[in-house]
């Protein structure tokens, strides 16, 4: 079926199990945080979805090489942010804080690429989108101060979100720079060169973490774990969301990844047993009402 074939209805089941992919990566990674490292399971992730890649994406990168050469340093930083950094800090930082903190903390996303795209990339911001950085991030710090503006001014903040917060930086950097790649390269082929620079990035890590002592047994919840965050958020999530944006624009697919709070929330609650408080609930809601200024302005 080709995406103008796939009914509108279709596409958005599948931008909504995308945004549960996501979620679930958070919960997992949370819940195994004591006994999988973070640079271990980054590392065994990107592993398991480069296998699964490369039959489909080799070629046609291989093919395009003429192509992609010539924007080799974006995309080593694209592979770096997007593959490397950005998973890797999650993964370091929710070994420290809530999962439920973690994907709160993800809706912020799409105003810092409003704020970056401003002060870097020469991107118009108007005034309606100013205000909706300011009150979006109102809504971050609530959520880091854990309702307790004091915390902030004492400089209390607990690592795992100040952490979770540059890989949130790391990933609006990503998107952004993703403006500057030819429309015409095939986008599974960049994926797979894209995770193949980034694992480069993060062997020297791995292998310094491995050298530290902190190994991982594999037993069957660490496997059952390398299992789905190398399939369901990797492939399946990144493939169910370009058929998302293909078939009903970037803008309105975009809008999904706001599902993640409510999905992480739920998932939580559910299976880590983790408590939703005052300060959650008013944090997103100044996050989200952020958000909606910011795609109603012009």
């Amino acid at each position: 079926m080709t995406t103008s074939a796939l009914p509108p209805r279709a596409a958005y089941l599948l931008l909504t199990l995308t945004a549960l992919f996501w979620s679930g990566n958070f919960v997992l990674a949370r819940a195994m945080h004591a006994s999988v490292p973070p640079l271990t399971l980054a590392f065994a992730r990107w592993s398991i979805a480069l296998l699964l890649l490369l039959p489909f994406g080799a070629l046609p990168a291989w093919r395009q090489r003429a192509l992609w050469r010539p924007y080799w340093r974006r995309l080593l930083a694209l592979s770096l942010l997007g593959v490397a950094v950005f998973n890797s800090l999650v993964y370091w930082g929710l070994q420290f804080t809530a999962a439920t903190n973690a994907v709160l903390l993800n809706s912020f996303i799409p105003v810092l690429i409003v704020l970056f795209g401003a002060l870097f990339f020469q991107l118009p911001i108007a005034r309606r989108q100013a205000l909706a950085v300011a009150v979006s991030f109102a809504g971050v710090l609530l959520i880091i101060a854990h309702g307790d503006w004091q915390r902030l001014a004492a400089l209390d903040i607990n690592r795992g979100d100040a952490v979770v917060f540059l890989a949130m930086v790391a990933w609006a950097f990503y998107t952004l720079l993703q403006r500057g790649m030819p429309a015409a390269l095939d986008r599974i082929g960049l994926l797979t060169l894209q995770v193949v620079i980034g694992l480069l990035g993060i062997a020297p890590f791995f292998i310094a973490e491995i050298l530290s002592g902190r190994t991982t047994a594999l037993t069957p919840g660490t496997l059952a774990t390398f299992a789905y965050v190398g399939t369901l958020p990797s492939v399946a999530a990144y493939y169910c969301y370009n058929l998302g944006v293909a078939r009903v624009g970037p803008a309105r697919a975009g809008m999904f990844i706001h599902l993640m709070p409510a999905f992480g929330a739920l998932l939580s609650v559910l299976f880590l047993g983790e408590a939703l408080h005052l300060y959650h609930f008013a944090g997103i809601a100044l996050i989200l009402a952020g958000v909606l200024l910011a795609t109603r302005a012009r």
